[in-house]
């Protein structure tokens, strides 16, 4: 009997809008420099091969759990776990799944700001560059330590960036989330096509695309195959119950995983344009490609920039672009919690938004200080932002997608999931049900005890 639930907070208009919003949520700065630089450093093609293999047995079919128990649910992950826990006659404790992934995304928040705040600094400085011809921005280098050696400066910039946030997400669904990834993710794209289109113009675009995928299949090992795998994982917002709340929104129409299949290519494609739009001027200006993060794209790559034509004005899209994706990114980690403090308290929107921008604002002042005043503070070897990240990166995030893949795989009636992706064959059903049921659970597992250590290869 199909379930008649209405979500408490409205409906993306089209099937468009939700992809857009979950394209949005996916794509990150992670995306756009780490795939290009896992690819490059892991065998190129090969390596892409085995990341679209991940994909397809991996982050596809848990994906799909998120959308179709979120649809079915239409509350925020905690909400929709406990409700079709007991539907499904299991222990009300399957909401711990809900709430991990809500803590998970709640500390991401904290330290995903902070480094966004890095893309607005350099955005602003970059522009104001370009436009003050006797402006000096000095080395690289000493402009990213002046600037993460400030903690007012590190703290102005979060505090933007939060407040970019929050405000977007306190309107709702229609008139905040759906209107901002409307505008947003268009905008992504057309910025990230622009510089693909200079980097062609480079003479070095085909050295780029072989330095991306020519396959070199010697490199594939057992850690490479883990890192495809946990790449496919993390590249994709699973385990987090981003996908889970914005399923919650998704239309009855709407296919599961034809949404799911369209997330995932957009993801796919904006890490692999992104790569093609950074290495083309990498080699232009003869820098070293090897060494991927924070530390090449705010120090290494502004020399690129300073020597190329246009560079002040190719900067400022490249940084614009990658506010862009933390911001799209940063959304639908505070929805989820937003909207269960709508259902489970008496606060408003508004109200749940301030309240859950504050508590991850005041996360990251840790993350602030952690690059300076708190430099010496170590957390298990760990300082407070590399402590919050492995928790939340490393732990509870597979270990929710895990448990999610498990819950729709064995608990969830199977009609109840037939009815859900009626849109598959019978033959697509069973081969989802058996990613789902066999084989997510296991890679996910490898995943976890790589990423703590417990698992080495």
């Amino acid at each position: 009997m199909a379930q008649v639930r209405e979500s408490l907070h409205g409906m993306w208009s089209s099937r468009l809008a939700f992809v857009l919003a979950a394209t949005g949520s996916a794509v990150g700065l992670g995306n756009i420099w780490r795939f290009p630089y896992m690819a490059s450093d892991n065998g190129g093609g090969a390596f892409v091969l085995v990341y679209l293999l991940c994909i397809a047995a991996l982050g596809l079919p848990v994906m799909m759990c998120e959308i179709l128990l979120g649809r079915r649910g239409r509350r925020s992950p905690i909400n929709t776990m406990r409700e079709l826990a007991r539907e499904s006659g299991a222990t009300r404790a399957w909401q711990i799944v809900g709430w991990s992934g809500l803590f998970a995304g709640l500390l991401i928040l904290s330290f995903y700001s902070v480094i966004a705040g890095w893309t607005l600094s350099y955005a602003l400085t970059y522009l104001e560059a370009a436009m003050t011809p006797s402006f000096n921005l000095g080395e690289p280098g000493q402009m990213f330590q002046e600037l993460v050696g400030s903690f007012p400066a590190l703290t102005f910039w979060h505090t933007i960036f939060m407040l970019m946030t929050l405000l977007v997400v306190a309107l709702g669904v229609e008139k905040g989330l759906e209107r901002a990834v409307r505008f947003l993710m268009p905008a992504l794209f057309v910025i990230l096509l622009l510089l693909v289109g200079y980097g062609m113009s480079t003479g070095y675009f085909s050295k780029a695309v072989s330095f991306l995928f020519a396959a070199d299949f010697s490199r594939i090992d057992a850690s490479v195959v883990i890192a495809a795998m946990g790449q496919a994982f993390f590249s994709l917002s699973l385990g987090m119950g981003s996908i889970m709340a914005y399923g919650a929104y998704l239309p009855e129409d709407a296919s599961v995983g034809g949404t799911g299949l369209m997330v995932a290519f957009a993801d796919t494609f904006v890490a692999v344009v992104a790569g093609l739009a950074v290495f083309p001027i990498v080699f232009a200006n003869g820098l070293n490609p090897e060494g991927g993060g924070p530390g090449f794209i705010f120090t290494i790559l502004p020399h690129a920039f300073a020597a190329m034509d246009f560079g002040y004005i190719y900067a400022v899209a490249f940084f614009t672009l990658l506010a862009v994706a933390a911001w799209t990114s940063s959304i639908s980690l505070m929805e989820p919690t937003v909207a269960y403090l709508v259902e489970s308290t008496p606060l408003t929107r508004r109200g749940a938004a301030w309240l859950i921008g504050g508590v991850a604002w005041l996360l990251g002042l840790g993350t602030a200080l952690s690059f300076n005043h708190w430099s010496g503070f170590t957390i298990a070897g760990l300082n407070f932002q590399a402590a919050v990240e492995y928790l939340s990166s490393n732990i509870l995030l597979p270990a929710g997608g895990m448990f999610i893949a498990i819950f729709a795989g064995w608990i969830l009636p199977k009609v109840v999931s037939r009815e859900e992706t009626s849109a598959l064959t019978d033959g697509q059903y069973r081969i989802w049900l058996t990613l789902v049921r066999y084989v997510a659970p296991v890679l996910i597992f490898v995943v976890l005890l790589s990423s703590t250590g417990l698992l080495s290869m």
